[in-house]
């Protein structure tokens, strides 16, 4: 009896001790914002129009960067600040504050700056007075979109504005940022100063960043999350300008998760010195010239080349919005790629082909929990990313919903993975691309071996056009000359034409990390692909600057050894 009695007791205090550990669990700042949301929303619960749902969304970003040129420090940079955006949905999740008129999106956040400490009323205040301002816009946009209604045709796509999806209640531990500042700072002043006696390198520099962000959302819903994620980068980077005016740059980055997953100093160096080569010979390249043929695209190359031309036609307030061009809205089901391609958007992916992916995440912007998403199958579409905001055959998120602070959440990409069920080797790829220069009778083919970005139009009311920018761009020979190094070439097309000119893949995954611009501003994102072969690529001549090199002498000191522009 007495042990049973005693078991009983260990029992009652582990489960006091669980309740009273999950109660410390909960950040100091969730009780803050959840308590003045729900005392806001009730309030305006009383009002005409009253609000259905209601989130703040507070980010805490940490960064901390060194930049030097030369040898010597240009710029240090510490800083930690906090945001928070308010979102309020008037109406009902059939037709709200947030539906898009005609082109016009809506834009009620501008992300208010907040007390860097858990001070109670410094916090409430701040979310008092943005809520009355969000909500005043809210309400001002609706009786807008109600009007609009009475007077315009309905839209093809007749469902609501804001989906269903469970709550979340998460607290996760984001580590602190670990920036070694003297450390870095001395690095950067050695890989700098390779530069420093090379004539030809107009401007350069070496930049290293780290940063911390935390995530907290709390919503009428019930969702009180926690999250976020840390991003180390490396960026070297050099200019200079042909002799003719063209404006040339060269650049290497390493991306990482963390800092401690960045290279070693001798892998820096090694790119530091490619970057100083690849702009060298730049500088000597002869311009590119209008061309149509056949070409290899690498993997990097061509993951910005699905990121533009593929990528943002699939995400899914496009599908909706009748300023779109709308490329795949009614070809879900439907053959859009080779067969042997399949595309993927996988958030939840930390690295590939040994590469960290900057594209990750757990929860997206609107609470939803990251999963992997098949987009495309064996050539044929099957989905598109999805935030909160449902279209006609997708009544729900797939937790595609991302925004930078102070933008409204819309569809966006993360991490887009083309997979291939017929790769070769890149010599093989070679032979192939070198059989087709000569079955096409051109007098060569094209290599695109690095690019540096893109741009896509989308628009209903422009070409459904893209472009991609190349940095290293090779003529390759089908009678076994040399490779040629060319400048000034951009990759120029129409997307559905392009994709038919796929016709093989290697059998190497490579991966390009950057930050993408659109509507709901910047967001980290990757995108991974084979090489590609085409049978045709359509290359434009850049613009190029009217300007000559410096007509003065460099100072005493710098070198005029070694060739120059």
């Amino acid at each position: 009896m007495f042990v049973h009695n005693s078991l009983v007791f260990i029992r009652f205090l582990l489960v006091l001790s669980a309740f009273s550990l999950a109660l410390q669990a909960q950040p100091k700042v969730i009780q803050i914002l959840d308590e003045e949301l729900n005392r806001n929303f009730a309030a305006l619960k009383k009002s005409e129009p009253a609000p259905y749902f209601m989130s703040y969304q507070m980010v805490e970003q940490e960064a901390m960067s060194v930049t030097a040129t030369l040898g010597t420090l240009q710029g240090t940079s510490t800083g930690k600040s906090r945001a928070v955006d308010v979102s309020i949905r008037l109406g009902d999740a059939k037709l709200d504050n947030y539906r898009q008129i005609r082109g016009d999106r809506p834009q009620f956040s501008g992300a208010i700056a907040m007390p860097l400490e858990d001070e109670p009323n410094a916090l409430r205040r701040r979310l008092w007075l943005e809520t009355d301002r969000v909500y005043r816009g809210g309400a001002q946009r609706l009786i807008n979109i109600k009007t609009n209604q009475q007077v315009k045709l309905e839209s093809d796509d007749k469902s609501g504005d804001f989906s269903p999806t469970a709550a979340v209640v998460k607290y996760e531990v984001v580590p602190p940022l670990k920036f070694e500042k003297k450390l870095w700072e001395d690095r950067v002043r050695k890989w700098s100063q390779f530069f420093a006696d090379k004539p030809e390198v107009l401007a350069s520099s070496v930049v290293v960043v780290g940063q911390r962000e935390v995530k907290t959302l709390v919503s009428t819903e019930g969702t009180k999350l926690q999250h976020g994620r840390q991003f180390a980068r490396i960026l070297i980077s050099a200019r200079g300008k042909a002799f003719d005016g063209m404006n040339l740059a060269a650049s290497e980055t390493f991306e990482a998760e963390d800092m401690g997953r960045l290279p070693d100093e001798k892998a820096v160096q090694a790119a530091v010195e490619k970057v100083y080569r690849k702009l060298s010979s730049l500088l000597k390249a002869p311009l590119a010239e209008p061309f149509t043929g056949p070409a290899i695209m690498s993997g990097k190359s061509a993951g910005v080349f699905f990121h533009e031309i593929f990528g943002h036609r699939i995400e899914g307030h496009r599908q909706k919005d009748e300023s779109e061009g709308q490329t795949f809205t009614k070809m879900v089901g439907q053959k859009i790629l080779p067969d042997f391609l399949s595309v993927k958007m996988d958030p939840t992916l930390h690295q590939l082909a040994g590469t960290d992916l900057y594209g990750w995440y757990n929860f997206d912007d609107e609470g939803v929990q990251a999963k992997p998403i098949s987009v495309v199958k064996a050539g044929v579409l099957e989905n598109f990313l999805m935030s909160r905001s449902p279209i006609n055959g997708f009544p729900v998120s797939n937790g595609h919903g991302r925004k930078q602070l102070g933008a409204e959440v819309v569809a966006r990409q993360s991490n887009l993975v083309v997979e291939s069920s017929k790769a070769v080797s890149g010599a093989d790829l070679r032979m192939l691309l070198i059989a087709e220069i000569k079955k096409q009778n051109k007098p060569y083919g094209l290599y695109f071996e690095e690019v540096s970005s893109g741009f896509t139009i989308t628009s209903r009311r422009g070409l459904q056009a893209f472009s991609v920018f190349p940095v290293m761009v090779y003529k390759v020979f089908a009678d076994g000359r040399p490779d040629q190094l060319i400048r000034g070439a951009d990759i120029v097309g129409t997307p559905l034409t392009s994709f038919s000119k796929i016709v093989q893949t290697s059998n190497e995954t490579t991966v390009f990390n950057g930050y993408c611009g659109a509507e709901s501003g910047q967001v980290p994102v990757s995108a991974s692909s084979p090489a590609l072969m085409v049978s045709e690529i359509e290359v434009s001549l850049r613009e190029r600057s009217q300007e000559r090199p410096p007509f003065l002498e460099r100072p005493a000191g710098s070198s005029v050894a070694g060739g120059g522009i």
